[in-house]
């Protein structure tokens, strides 16, 4: 075998390392996700790509103690003239339909006990990413339990109140 051959086979062997290196590491490796959703809802397209704010599919999070989950008729606003005959899009048209919700799969958990006021926050101008991360980057996300750890040294990072019952305990 010339020393040519040997050169060409083994450029061979390396790219076809790593070839399947790249797929394994692109394609098959697990990554940190949440639940699936019954609708695979990506987050890095709507609120990374498509720049769309937080507050447009939780809309509720400004005026409530709860940010919202988006109700279908939110998805078809756009979803009726993007993508419409999309099989995932065509399913949130049978919800429609069906007059069903949508039905989400809860990531975020705080303890019963405790009551977390979204609209407190919003008003403080605390920006969503601070709690909940790069969402924009992500496809789907991971399931959180909020403990009350992170709450009290974010409260002392910004010097507001950690008196428990009157700020999360009430």
């Amino acid at each position: 075998m010339s020393r040519g051959n040997r050169a060409a086979i083994l450029i061979t062997l390396g790219s076809i390392l790593f070839t399947v290196a790249f797929l394994y590491s692109y394609y098959l490796q697990p990554e940190e996700t949440g639940p699936e959703q019954p609708v695979p809802f990506s987050h890095n397209v709507h609120s990374g790509i498509k720049e769309i704010q937080c507050q447009f599919c939780h809309p509720y999070v400004a005026y409530s103690n709860f940010p919202g989950i988006p109700p279908v008729e939110k998805c078809l606003y756009c979803h009726n003239y993007i993508i419409v005959q999309f099989p995932w899009i065509q399913k949130e048209h049978d919800y429609f339909n069906t007059r069903t919700p949508t039905p989400w799969v809860k990531v975020n958990y705080v303890p019963e006990h405790v009551f977390f006021n979204h609209q407190r926050h919003i008003n403080s101008k605390i920006a969503c990413e601070q709690c909940h991360g790069e969402v924009k980057n992500l496809q789907r996300l991971p399931q959180k339990t909020w403990q009350m750890g992170m709450c009290i040294e974010c409260h002392r990072e910004k010097k507001a109140s950690v008196d428990c019952w009157m700020t999360c305990h009430n």
